[in-house]
């Protein structure tokens, strides 16, 4: 089946075209216009995908080789996300899907995240234990068989990738926060500051990193501006390697606690290069095997997106023409088949 997927829910305009497990084209276009602020703004990201999202569209039909006539669905992100954002994307998709008589999809952005793992030859065995990563979400994930998700630990608070952003604000990095964090904490010692753990001896699968970045902020005014600099890339270091710990230490406790034997990372922060080798060297010669997406269908992408609706739509599932975008939608609802509802 030739697909097109379209992903929108933050500052991503993104559009895929594949051809069952084949990608034939992918096209990421970021929003550089939110760099100056520090963060997404929301009505200026909806405003760029209403200018971006058709292009992206003309452009991965013509990387494809293809013209609109040929493809034999659509599927877009209905949610979670910046609610504008969203119906860009997922209007545009739908006005599409009308247009041509074709079948259409709205898909879960986290299970999308999740799918991006399945694009290939090789896929993770099932049942699975999933760590969902991402500036919204940090989450434990249960996945006993195609779409059936079970949620079994999620963050208390912030999320790892907005702990990330909020920490390189503190250190003048810019944004997005993870990506410079990770590029300065190459020259620095982990060691050097001691970060705390959270929940490292609390019952349970739930993650916290608030007090992590508070403590950040706690280091920062006990020294002068001139130490900071000096010791930047230490700071970075020790701040990241405490993320990971927490990460890598509540996800291999679920995995014993569940007796999972496949262990799968997905989103944006799964795209972290210390993380992902620390995992490696975990479950090395434990008998957990370890599913990493390629570092280019971790952030937001609509290769995944169309992944995530390909087997569906060839099973015959639909979504009617008069849903909507949600920024509520969690994977307990999608497992559920709560697409065809509103799950507000």
């Amino acid at each position: 089946m030739i697909l097109l997927g379209i992903e929108s829910s933050c500052d991503e305009s993104a559009a895929a075209v594949i051809d069952g497990q084949l990608v034939r084209a992918s096209v990421v276009s970021t929003q550089l216009i939110h760099t100056r602020w520090g963060g997404v703004v929301p009505e200026l990201a909806s405003r760029e995908h209403l200018r971006v999202v058709p292009a992206v569209v003309r452009q991965a039909l013509a990387e494809a080789g293809l013209g609109v006539a040929e493809l034999e669905g659509v599927a877009a992100t209905r949610g979670p996300g910046l609610p504008g954002s969203l119906l860009v994307g997922f209007h545009f998709a739908k006005s599409l899907a009308y247009a041509r008589r074709l079948p259409f999809l709205g898909v879960n952005h986290m299970e999308g995240h999740i799918y991006a793992n399945f694009v290939g030859e090789e896929e993770p065995a099932l049942p699975a234990l999933v760590l969902v990563i991402s500036g919204g979400h940090t989450q434990l994930v249960e996945m006993s068989g195609p779409r059936r998700f079970r949620i079994v630990g999620q963050t208390l608070d912030d999320a790892a990738g907005e702990a990330f952003d909020k920490v390189a604000k503190l250190l003048g990095l810019g944004w997005p926060g993870g990506p410079a964090i990770s590029r300065v904490a190459e020259g620095g010692d982990p060691a050097f500051l001691d970060y705390p753990r959270a929940l490292a001896g609390r019952a349970g699968l739930d993650f916290s990193f608030s007090g992590l970045k508070t403590a950040v902020l706690h280091s920062l005014r006990a020294q002068s501006g001139e130490w900071r600099q000096a010791h930047l890339a230490d700071i970075c270091a020790s701040f990241e390697q405490a993320v990971c710990d927490q990460l890598a230490r509540r996800t291999l406790r679920a995995a014993r606690e569940l007796g999972s034997r496949q262990l799968v990372l997905a989103g944006g922060v799964a795209a972290n290069q210390r993380l992902r080798a620390q995992l490696e060297a975990a479950c090395a010669g434990t008998g957990l095997a370890l599913a990493l997406p390629p570092l280019a269908w971790c952030t937001d992408n609509a290769v995944m997106i169309a992944r995530a609706a390909h087997g569906r739509l060839l099973r015959g599932e639909r979504s009617p023409l008069d849903l909507d975008a949600t920024p509520r939608f969690d994977l307990e609802q999608a497992s559920r088949g709560a697409e065809e509802s509103d799950p507000a």
